[in-house]
This record gives C-alpha cells, structure tokens and sequence, in this order.
C-alpha cells in the first residue's frame, strides 16, 4: 500500500487547491476523502480544485474520494475541477466514464 500527502491552499478568487501527492488506495484514501469533505464544508470555496500532477497511483477506491469530493463541491454550488491527471489517471476517469463528470483539465 501507498503513502499520500494532501496539502491545501485558498487563491484570491475564492478557490481552494488541493495537492495530492502519492498513491491514492485503500491505505490512503480516507485522508483524502477527509481532506476534501471537511475542506468544502469548512471554507464552503467557490471551486475544489484538485491537482493530481504528483499522483503515481489511483485505484476504484482514490476514484470513489474524488465522486465523494464532487458531490460534496456540488451540494454547495461549487465547481469541481481535477487538475493535470498522469495519463495513468486520466485513462481510468474515462474508461471508468468519470473523466468529464470529475472536470479533468
């Protein structure tokens, strides 16, 4: 199992970053679930951008968090947006048909 670190940081424009870095599995993913529920409830942003650039491994459980991140985001009227997936990430979004769903960019 992997290891993963999430970071958080408000812009200006009333969005919140969040930077995930390491794998996303089953050892992992209740933080990143945490980071992303009590993130929206807390700062209630305008947008959850999620940066993937520095994620090595997602499986169907990291996939799950992110749905969990987007409904959470939408029940307050906020927009959803991933951020630079690996193409190993990217892949699975659209195989799994979550990549337009998630907001990849």
């Amino acid at each position: 199992m992997g290891e993963a670190v999430m970071t958080t940081r408000r812009q200006a424009d009333g969005a919140t970053v969040v930077d995930v870095r390491g794998s996303l599995d089953a050892a992992t993913v209740e933080s990143l679930r945490d980071v992303l529920l009590d993130t929206v409830q807390r700062d209630r942003p305008t947008a959850m951008i999620v940066d993937l650039t520095y994620v090595t491994f997602m499986d169907s459980v990291g996939i799950g968090a992110l749905v969990a991140g987007q409904r959470a985001a939408r029940d307050i009227g906020a927009r959803f947006q991933l951020r630079n997936p690996s193409e190993f990430v990217h892949r699975q979004l659209r195989v799994t048909g979550l990549a337009d769903l998630l907001g990849c960019i």
